[in-house]
């Protein structure tokens, strides 16, 4: 029986987005089962006391430098969203409704596609709702879904559970009780998937 690897991420980081688009081939080479966990970042940061790199100038300027060089790499389409940061609090929350409900892959491309391939104004609900309909995912329900109790505190549950395990941003692998942080760590994840 394969490993499995656990990915936490949240649709408002670039590099969660780097990753999401690498670990379906990881998982294909190493036979593993992953495990898609969505957080909330802002949650993460609040928790920890860590901040976006963005907020250091030197440190987002080579950021988006090594995201670019990053998505050439792995021949992935990005560009940076002039909308960022956006607060991701209701995609988090779609995205738990999406994995309780089965569908959390489909929903998910849409959202880091929308993101940041297409640079899309994901705060803006409006938006989010044409970027549902155009991926043949029902808008209305999901966006309602966003405000239901239950919604709200399995993303509160998983956020505060993530903190627990160490995180401190995303994207975050752990690989039984090893954790690596940042989608450059892939190849690390990987040497342990097949050991």
């Amino acid at each position: 029986m394969g490993k499995s690897l656990d990915f936490y991420f949240d649709y408002g980081s670039p590099t969660s987005y780097l990753a999401y688009t690498q670990v379906p081939g990881l998982a294909q080479r190493t036979g593993a089962t992953v495990n898609y966990l969505p957080i909330l970042l802002g949650g993460i940061f609040q928790a920890t006391g860590n901040r976006s790199p963005v907020e250091v100038a030197a440190k987002g300027r080579y950021m988006n430098q090594d995201m670019t060089w990053f998505a050439a790499r792995y021949r992935v389409p990005f560009q940076h969203n002039p909308n960022f940061p956006v607060n991701t609090l209701a995609l988090m929350r779609g995205a738990m409704f999406a994995l309780r409900e089965g569908f959390l892959l489909a929903y998910s491309d849409a959202m880091f596609k929308a993101m940041w391939a297409d640079a899309v104004n994901m705060g803006d609900p409006g938006e989010v709702g044409r970027v549902l309909a155009a991926a043949s995912l029902d808008a209305q329900k999901i966006l309602a879904a966003t405000q239901d109790p239950a919604i709200k505190e399995a993303l509160k549950s998983a956020t505060e559970a993530a903190v627990q395990r160490g995180l401190f941003g995303a994207p975050t692998f752990f690989v039984g009780g090893r954790m690596h942080f940042g989608q450059d760590r892939l190849p690390y994840v990987e040497e342990l998937l097949r050991n």
